[in-house]
């Protein structure tokens, strides 16, 4: 595989502070294959041993400290760090560099990393630095390389919100605000998690490195190549043990979950032009070729109302479902009733089958439609006809689907319908693109975390794939060539991406001891 997993591709028609802490610090100074699901069975016997008998103090020590936590939450919500918007372009350097400062309170040597540049409208624009950073280097213990994102999608009040979106607002033990979930929370939960190691004045368990971006939202450019080209080259990865990622949601609202597979992404730009500039309905109504009209032509040819692809050939690459995958869905624990009624949907596709619904979820492809940059959306009658538009749609595609194929599939669709459509109007259509993943969710590293969740919430924690996409998944696997695990600390419903976006107190607080538990089980597996 080639450095970049985002890779475009082009078709042409017709031309803080942490709470304080008086103990000290004795962390020492020093600092590929996939695979498709398989039978998971761990032991459920939980014996804790008298390094065990250390995170009751740090639960204490983090039940102590929640208001401080929140607080930093805050702060870094203030921070409206927009990656897809270059007028937010130094807010993501300040979140990027008040991070940095975080992980060095907690006692991490780290590093601001260079990623170059992005052009947007012919213009070069400075890429946010990765932050890298390093905390113990301790040979007898293993060491875990954690990802996460600081950059987060736009909003606005008047999107929908019932509060201002970059101020945390707490209302019914939950935290509302952009990038409380996703993934500002999950962040901090790690260096709160380090904190109450700190703070009951015990060491680390695990060496830990850190990969934390300001780019994730908005398709992770130059991150491949800072990790394939340059940390691997400079042996950043040679003693990574097990990599995690949180930037995902449980299943429900409920149980936890694991998550050893995701969808991938090929998101697609549908521009048709008609004129140089957008014309007066009133007076060229009637005269001219509309572009709107022959976008909305195109984008109807994709996906009928049932949500089945129309694109030709879409599922022929898709693996086959076996007998024993199948059985597997009816074990685990969701409600699809109040999986509708969380989004106030009025009727789940499928016909609201729970099996059929987590398939159609997790490991069959969808398209949806986006939306249409260049149209009319403020409120009011406005008369214009748009000289240029661009539909935006994506296919989360599944294991066995190849970017490059599907972005073929999709050319010669889109080519075939435009020809259909006769029309004398300029047609572009680009991608960019990112592979699924699997994991093998019968590692010991997966064996780790699910002693960890049981201990923190007293459940058998569901093994679940996730239908998003998060193509840094597949690099830090490549790069480090070790087992990757994503242990998710929101819910179900937390809404990330959406109005409203929030994470609940007890996910918060409770998923700072589930990273601690976490780092305590992988410190106790074999070097």
């Amino acid at each position: 595989m080639t450095a970049s997993l985002i890779r475009r591709a082009i078709s042409i028609c017709n031309d803080i502070k942490f709470p304080a802490v008086r103990a000290s610090l004795s962390i020492r100074s020093n600092i590929r294959g996939r695979l498709i699901h398989r039978n998971y069975t761990v032991a459920k016997e939980i014996t804790l041993t008298m390094g065990d008998k250390t995170l009751p103090q740090i639960f204490k020590f983090v039940d102590q400290n929640a208001s401080s936590y929140k607080n930093l939450l805050k702060e870094a919500v203030a921070i409206p760090s927009v990656s897809c918007d270059i007028k937010y372009r130094n807010d993501c350097v300040r979140m990027v560099e008040w991070t940095q400062e975080k992980l060095k309170e907690v006692g991490a040597t780290t590093q601001l990393r260079d990623v170059g540049y992005q052009t947007i409208d012919g213009q070069k624009v400075k890429l946010p630095p990765v932050l890298v950073g390093v905390l113990g280097n301790d040979p007898k213990k293993n060491t875990i390389c954690i990802y996460g994102h600081l950059d987060v999608q736009p909003a606005l009040k008047s999107d929908g919100w019932d509060t201002e979106p970059f101020e945390l607002v707490e209302r019914n033990d939950k935290l509302y605000g952009r990038g409380s979930t996703d993934d500002k929370g999950p962040v901090l939960g790690w260096l709160h998690a380090i904190n109450a190691y700190k703070g009951i004045g015990e060491e680390l368990p695990v060496n830990l490195k850190f990969v934390f971006e300001c780019m994730e939202e908005s398709g992770s450019e130059g991150l491949d190549e800072l990790l394939m080209e340059k940390l691997k080259p400079e042996g950043f990865f040679d003693t990574v043990d097990y990599v995690c990622i949180s930037d995902n949601y449980w299943l429900g609202t409920s149980k936890p979950c694991i998550t050893y597979g995701l969808r991938g992404i090929s998101y697609y730009f549908l521009e048709i032009e008609c004129a140089k500039m957008d014309l007066h309905s009133g007076v060229f109504g009637g005269t001219v070729h509309e572009a709107m009209s022959d976008l909305i032509y195109l984008m109807n040819q994709l996906v009928d109302k049932d949500g089945k692809i129309l694109i030709t050939d879409i599922y022929k690459s898709v693996a086959p479902l076996t007998d024993t995958e199948k059985k597997l869905y009816s074990t685990i624990d969701f409600d699809t009733v109040s999986y509708r009624e969380s989004i106030g949907a009025h009727k789940l596709a499928h016909n609201g089958d729970k099996e059929q619904i987590l398939m159609h979820r997790w490991r069959y492809p969808s398209l949806s439609l986006h939306g249409i940059e260049g149209a009319a959306f403020q409120p009011g009658a406005k008369t214009v006809i748009p000289g240029k538009v661009i539909g935006k749609f994506s296919i989360r595609i599944v294991p066995n689907q190849e970017p490059e194929e599907v972005e073929k599939l999709v050319f010669d669709y889109v080519n075939k319908k435009w020809a259909e459509r006769g029309s004398p109007n300029k047609m572009r259509i680009t991608a960019q693109s990112g592979r699924a993943w699997t994991e093998n969710p019968d590692h010991p590293h997966y064996q780790a975390a699910a002693r960890a969740t049981r201990l923190i919430y007293q459940t058998e924690p569901d093994m679940s794939r996730e239908g998003g996409s998060i193509p840094v998944t597949i690099t830090l696997q490549e790069a480090s060539g070790r087992n990757v695990l994503l242990l998710p600390m929101g819910a179900g419903d937390d809404m990330a991406h959406s109005q409203n976006e929030k994470i609940n107190v007890r996910n918060y607080i409770e998923g700072i001891k589930l990273f601690a538990a976490y780092m305590h089980e992988v410190g106790k597996l074999a070097k």
